[in-house]
């Protein structure tokens, strides 16, 4: 993609949706891309106005949708301060998810927060981002865990979970770019297997013969782009199973994890693989999702 194409971030004047627009704000920065804010209001349909709800509810739904987008801008200027922003914002109707969605088709990358305003569990994500991360047809970055103000202060690698997929492939050529940009190591993690294979019975594999040999094939994968990012030192780590768990545990000491949306274990007609389920509803560091 250009410059051209948009960052686009969701906004609904939660504090989630704060983080994922000074996260956005940066990693525009970082790339010279326009920025998009939009946010969303629900009007009257065909037979107008429900019983019982007044007029001026509207009146007061858009006010607020403008506070909303104001807000945000002041934190995107924030969070790029010494940067030149192009920053662009929409006021629409109709439903988040759809709107989001539709703008994917169009943007270099989808930034939403990890849950809508309103929900109190930091574990579960809410249903307009968990649609944006299944349905977009961009990379969608979920960012949650740290107030606005610092959620890009935080120092780390940038972490990729690889298997032999080829929406792997893409997160990997992703995650090298995100690594340049920000001028720090990238760790690969390759798990040999996706299930726990301690569980329920004992395994007997040559874990040794086994490790040697995906060092190897996990080296394979990341020989093209080391010599397009040769500034970026790259960390291998090849665990045996549950890739979810060894991303999980990586990803607290990472500014960003990037992973493919689904993963080689998934059916075909599955939106989004298991690891990458898992990771979107646990993860405190911003997570990247790429198709």
């Amino acid at each position: 993609m250009t410059a051209q194409h948009p960052i686009v971030v969701g906004v609904d004047g939660s504090q989630s949706s704060l983080q994922a627009v000074s996260w956005a704000a940066q990693e525009a920065a970082l790339r010279s891309a326009p920025l998009t804010l939009v946010t969303t209001m629900f009007v009257p349909g065909t037979y107008g106005v429900p019983i019982g709800v007044p007029a001026s509810l509207f009146e007061e739904e858009e006010l607020d949708g403008k506070r909303r987008l104001a807000q945000a801008e002041e934190v995107a200027a924030q969070a790029a301060a010494g940067h030149t922003l192009d920053v662009d914002t929409a006021f629409c109707t109709g439903v988040p998810s759809g709107e989001l969605i539709e703008r994917s088709k169009s943007a270099r990358m989808v930034v939403v927060g990890a849950h809508r305003h309103g929900f109190f569990d930091r574990a579960v994500l809410g249903s307009v981002s968990a649609a944006v991360v299944a349905h977009a047809h961009a990379p969608v970055a979920v960012v949650r865990g740290l107030p606005h103000t610092e959620v890009n202060a935080i120092s780390g690698p940038v972490v990729v979970g690889v298997d032999s997929s080829a929406h792997s492939e893409s997160a990997i050529t992703l995650a090298f770019e995100e690594a340049a940009l920000r001028g720090v190591d990238m760790v690969a993690v390759h798990a040999w297997s996706d299930i726990d294979l301690y569980a329920p019975f004992p395994s007997d594999v040559d874990w040794a013969q086994v490790e040697t040999r995906e060092r190897a094939l996990l080296s394979e994968s990341m020989a093209g782009r080391a010599e397009e990012f040769p500034d970026v030192t790259v960390r291998p780590v090849v665990v045996m199973d549950q890739p979810a768990r060894n991303l999980r545990e990586q990803s607290e000491h990472a500014q960003l994890i990037v992973v493919g949306s689904r993963g080689r274990g998934g059916f075909t007609s599955m939106l989004l693989g298991s690891t990458s389920r898992a990771l979107a509803h646990s993860v405190t560091c911003p997570l990247l999702v790429v198709r």
